[in-house]
């Protein structure tokens, strides 16, 4: 792993949870195929779990006394035994399919939010049970995929969640995801010690990031930051299809 490589994904990671942190949204997705880029897949989804556990973990700290924490327990109950099957499924699958579904991933990202936001009535509140779906599904596409908050952030804003209940409960959530996908990768073989020195290096860039990002308030607008991360995102997703 050379020197250069280590500096560029710890800058991506300041710039992008920066950015992430004034609009509030790209940061992990974003990151993926940044990761992917440098290190490849079994290396990339590992060491952006690491770091997302140390983002997710810290918004929890910051907002425990706001999370809805029956909707995590939930949440948990269809998360934790598919996260085990999507990180065992990730250690053994072949790469070529595995980045294939990345592209689609990240162009689903992009049509999803341009769907809702011409929706002219927002989505009917789930009940919380519900979350067990919303859980699986996260489980299982965060473990082989890297991050799906882009994707399951609506369900858990059609509850009413607002401010800091919404940031607390779905990081706590993010958090069970997390931990069960870190164990599921050990037993795979992927928590090697390269994963290791990268969630150890790249997880105090991300968080400088994002407290750097909510003091500041930089030139580019919401509008113009959301327009820049999906033309990334299409970008980078037309590659993983072709391949490249």
């Amino acid at each position: 792993m050379s020197p250069l490589a280590l500096v560029t994904a710890s800058a991506a990671a300041f710039a992008l949870a920066l950015l992430s942190a004034v609009s509030g949204f790209g940061g992990g997705v974003l990151l993926l195929p940044v990761f992917t880029g440098l290190f490849g897949l079994r290396v990339a989804v590992p060491a952006l779990t690491l770091v997302q556990l140390v983002s997710n973990g810290s918004r929890v700290a910051f907002n425990r006394d706001e999370v809805r924490w029956p909707l995590v327990g939930w949440f948990a109950l269809g998360a934790v035994p598919l996260a085990v099957v999507g990180g065992l499924l990730l250690a053994q699958a072949p790469l070529a399919p595995l980045q294939r579904v990345l592209g689609v991933f990240l162009l689903a990202v992009v049509a999803w939010r341009r769907w809702r936001a011409h929706r002219e009535r927002p989505p009917r509140a789930p009940g919380e049970r519900a979350f067990v779906a919303v859980g699986a599904a996260s489980g299982l596409g965060s473990a082989l995929l890297g991050s799906v908050g882009p994707l399951t952030a609506p369900f858990f804003l059609a509850v009413g969640l607002t401010r800091a209940a919404y940031i607390g409960t779905e990081a706590a959530s993010a958090v069970v995801v997390h931990v069960a996908k870190l164990g599921a990768y050990g037993a795979g073989d992927l928590l090697t010690s390269r994963v290791l020195l990268l969630g150890l290096v790249l997880s105090p860039a991300s968080l400088a990031g994002a407290w750097v990002g909510r003091r500041v308030v930089g030139p580019l607008s919401e509008r113009a930051f959301v327009v820049v991360v999906e033309v990334a995102l299409v970008a980078a997703g037309a590659l993983f299809l072709l391949g490249a």
